[in-house]
């Protein structure tokens, strides 16, 4: 398979009557995919989406995002997914930067969309599924007048597929070029690492406009079934787990420490599952061992980011979960593994040199997975690809064994009074008190340190910590101008779309 059109394409050739998507009531073959994407694709074509057409897309999970990724796919067009959380003038900008010439909505998000259109330079055609909305084609009707037959056209898998934009921490968002290769270089790579079953299934939690669905993209391309979940809720998550038998979920770390102390949790029957996974952050030890003690030794997770689509490293559930034994081999749990089967992974200084074990340097990657660059945007594109490997911005060490141990951003990195502190460290200690569901620790500006290390701290439900106490727990952990010189109890952190902590909004909130 060269393109992600080449998936649904091949599998409905190969397993014609085998359940591949489950979302709500809808239940989809092989061959019936295939011909729903074909009768996206051939309607698309006769609205003149060709070889580089832009289709923004702006919904919920649903199997009809999927749909559109690979009809896009066989018409060469590219997709440019679009975060629904996003204020209407961010979503403006992407759309016009992006020139997407196409906009498909939901009922979800139809008067939002519908809000924008006067400003939207570029678009021309409007789908909508879900509802009905003057103006706007339906998506059901478009697909039952097109035909199935498969398009004829020919895609290369140097093509772009997916312009996909970054939030970034500091300016206006990034647009990631992404190829096809890009993307099935990564699910190669996870693949080939993991032992699948003809029976395995994933349950996609994490927004399908993000390179979190690489679970669906991964699943798919092994032959096997995807099940999806609108939004996150623990609830509908655990419920459908049970029902479908899933066999996998990905999450981000904060919703692994939610989900051990959701109300009823334990009501669910969740022994199908072989494996979880976690990516977009580092999950702090204390909470990995109480997940690992719930629900056992089936942890793994990636290391990655958006301009990897999304693969850098892998933690195999071996390391990931090995509680005992040599300390050399125990300390992994905290590792974000090694690199993977296709990709090269390097820890190196300014001068883009290797550090020496144990020192800590700029993660950077290269391999066919990594994106074609920043659309229009030449000079940042030279800067992070710089020597043909990409510079992440993570901070980290690693060790005689190539294993990665993240440190943090460098952007979120604090200088307090000359000495460097990074909040993942001391988040890490912050959850080790019982009381303690979220966590996020910032710099805030400061006269007499330069900036003040200052925790938010969100409580679970009928617990109770002291400013004091916490303080005084990071005191016996870790040194003294590391430990928070304040501690802000919140209501609720700020996260992304995939569950991230939003460090730079926590920030703003605590500026005095």
């Amino acid at each position: 398979m060269n393109t992600l059109g080449d998936i649904t394409r091949k599998h409905s050739r190969l397993d014609p009557d085998k359940e591949c998507m489950v979302c709500g009531d809808v239940r989809l073959t092989w061959k019936q995919l295939n011909r729903r994407v074909n009768r996206l694709a051939n309607a698309l074509a006769g609205m003149g989406v060709e070889k580089g057409t832009k289709v923004a897309t702006l919904a919920l999970n649903c199997h009809r995002l999927v749909e559109i990724y690979y009809a896009t796919s066989k018409l060469g067009a590219v997709a440019v997914p679009l975060n629904f959380r996003l204020a209407p003038d961010e979503l403006v900008y992407i759309i016009n930067h992006s020139d997407s010439e196409v906009l498909v909505a939901d009922h979800n998000t139809i008067e939002m969309a519908g809000g924008m259109l006067d400003r939207l330079e570029r678009i021309r055609e409007r789908i909508v599924f879900g509802t009905e909305a003057e103006g706007w084609l339906d998506y059901e009707a478009v697909l039952a007048e097109a035909s199935d037959a498969e398009p004829d056209v020919e895609v290369c898998e140097d093509d772009l597929c997916h312009l996909q934009y970054t939030g970034g921490t500091t300016g206006l968002p990034k647009g990631v070029m992404l190829t096809h290769r890009n993307y099935l270089t990564t699910a190669m790579g996870m693949g080939l690492a993991l032992e699948f079953e003809p029976h395995y299934s994933t349950l996609q939690v994490l927004p399908i406009f993000h390179t979190a669905w690489w679970p669906v993209l991964l699943h798919h391309l092994a032959g096997c079934r995807a099940v999806i979940v609108p939004r996150f809720d623990f609830a509908e998550i655990l419920a459908t787990a049970e029902r479908e038998r899933v066999t996998h979920i990905n999450m981000v770390p904060v919703l692994f420490s939610w989900l051990l102390d959701f109300p009823g949790a334990d009501s669910y029957d969740l022994s199908s599952i072989k494996y979880f996974s976690y990516a977009g952050a580092p999950m702090p030890e204390e909470v990995l061992r109480r997940c690992i003690a719930k629900f056992g030794p089936i942890f793994m997770q990636g290391y990655g980011l958006t301009e990897a689509a999304p693969l850098g490293t892998m933690l195999m559930m071996e390391d990931q979960c090995r509680l005992e034994g040599p300390p050399e081999l125990v300390r992994r749990i905290n590792s974000c593994g090694r690199e993977s089967l296709v990709t090269e992974v390097r820890v190196v200084d300014e001068e883009d040199n290797d550090v020496p074990v144990g020192e800590i340097g700029e993660i950077v990657i290269r391999g066919k997975n990594v994106m074609k660059g920043y659309w229009k945007d030449p000079e940042l594109t030279a800067k992070t690809l710089r020597g043909g490997w990409l510079h992440t911005g993570d901070l980290a060490t690693v060790d005689e064994y190539g294993f990665i141990y993240i440190v943090d951003r460098k952007n979120d990195m604090i200088i307090t009074g000359g000495e460097n502190v990074y909040p993942f460290e001391v988040e890490q200690v912050l959850y080790e008190h019982p009381a303690v569901l979220t966590a996020a620790v910032v710099g805030v500006k400061s006269e007499k340190w330069g900036e003040e290390v200052t925790a938010a701290v969100v409580l679970k439900q009928g617990e109770t910590a002291t400013e004091e106490e916490l303080i005084a727990l990071c005191r016996r952990r870790i040194a003294g101008y590391k430990c928070p010189k304040r501690v802000v109890f919140m209501d609720g952190i700020p996260t992304s779309a995939i569950g991230k902590v939003l460090r730079r909004q926590v920030r703003e909130q605590l500026q005095p």
